[in-house]
């Protein structure tokens, strides 16, 4: 899914950002759920399965390993191609960890 597609489906959406504690703190989709690429497996429960979901990290590439992963569990999920450096290049805001306007790292 493009950045603006899932802009425009921001409130049906959840966010699940796989990026490691630093990147996220430094910037993400503001809502968006993070759990971190590693501890998936272990946090599973934590997914929503009732909505869509969006993986999203830095580039797409480990957001992409994730949609595959979550498909073959049952999920609806699709990947935010380009991940949080397009969504930020498109003109989408990213927050912080204290909420104030975020970066990609």
């Amino acid at each position: 899914m493009d950045p603006t597609t899932a802009h425009e489906r921001r409130d049906e959406l959840v966010f699940l950002d796989v990026r490691e504690d630093d990147e996220w703190a430094a910037g993400h989709i503001e809502g968006s759920l993070h759990i971190p690429m590693g501890e998936l497996n272990a946090r599973q429960d934590e997914i929503p399965r009732d909505q869509p979901i969006a993986a999203v990290c830095r580039t797409g590439r480990r957001s992409a390993a994730v949609t595959e992963a979550l498909a073959r569990a049952g999920y609806d999920a699709e990947n935010l191609v380009g991940g949080v450096a397009e969504w930020r290049a498109a003109g989408f805001e990213l927050v912080d960890r204290e909420g104030g306007p975020g970066s990609v790292v």
